[in-house]
């Protein structure tokens, strides 16, 4: 456990210190989040990096990377030092929970979830985001930390275990589908740090959300064969028990 999150600690740490925040605005998942925020007075997104979803103004954010948590409280946000696995927050606190690309990254996805399952009240909103399809595993998902894509299926179980369920579902994700590009850009960022960094400030970043997807949000699982990562909208179940 400690290779692996030092590993994403490493890794992260490196690119939140030079890269810049893009504001929750810039995504394609702001309408949805806006539509959830106006019913939530109480919010936490686990992970965010410089790529918050939630606004920077009243939502409560965490990470374990203190590049990332410094300069989301440059920009004005609630941030906190701390890991997914255990969270410093009492049960049941919050409306609305976050947790975009995180739980791939951790050795014990059901510790997380069970966390995540802890804080959020009866009838909360979940927003999930996780890569699919073992059999889709690149160099990519190494070098970013991945532990682990799911199955659409034991990825529906498992959330169920821990106390959620799936009302709604999109196609997510903005990892270029060119295996080269993939590839150019991880040799980039070890050989060339500096001016991949650039890049991805500059030219990268501001790309891909100009020319994101609208987010098609469909009832329960989406279709998911050939889809690389989705984004799932949850609800905590009010007559949810914790297992002991």
């Amino acid at each position: 456990m400690t290779g692996l999150l030092e590993a994403n600690r490493e890794f992260y740490d490196a690119l939140w210190t030079d890269a810049r925040l893009v504001r929750p605005e810039s995504f394609n998942t702001w309408p949805l989040v806006c539509s959830l925020v106006s019913q939530s007075l109480r919010r936490l997104e686990v992970a965010p990096g410089l790529r918050p979803r939630l606004p920077l103004e009243g939502t409560h954010f965490m990470d374990l990377s203190v590049p990332a948590i410094s300069k989301l409280r440059a920009h004005g946000a609630t941030a906190l030092l701390g890991l997914v696995s255990s969270l410093p927050f009492r049960d049941g606190v919050f409306d609305l929970v976050c947790a975009f690309d995180i739980i791939e990254h951790v050795d014990d996805d059901d510790r997380a979830l069970s966390e995540l399952s802890r804080v959020a009240a009866p009838g909360a909103a979940f927003l999930l985001s996780v890569p699919l399809h073992p059999s889709h595993w690149s160099a990519f998902d190494d070098f970013v930390g991945h532990r682990r894509r799911y199955q659409p299926g034991r990825l529906f179980e498992k959330l169920a275990e821990h106390g959620f369920s799936v009302n709604q579902s999109a196609v997510y994700g903005m990892q270029p589908r060119s295996s080269r590009l993939l590839d150019l850009g991880i040799w980039c960022l070890t050989h060339r740090r500096e001016k991949a960094i650039w890049w991805y400030n500059h030219i990268l970043m501001p790309l891909g959300v100009r020319f994101q997807k609208k987010l098609s949000l469909m009832p329960g699982m989406i279709d998911t064969e050939g889809v690389d990562e989705a984004l799932l909208v949850c609800r905590k179940e009010s007559g949810f028990q914790r297992r002991p």
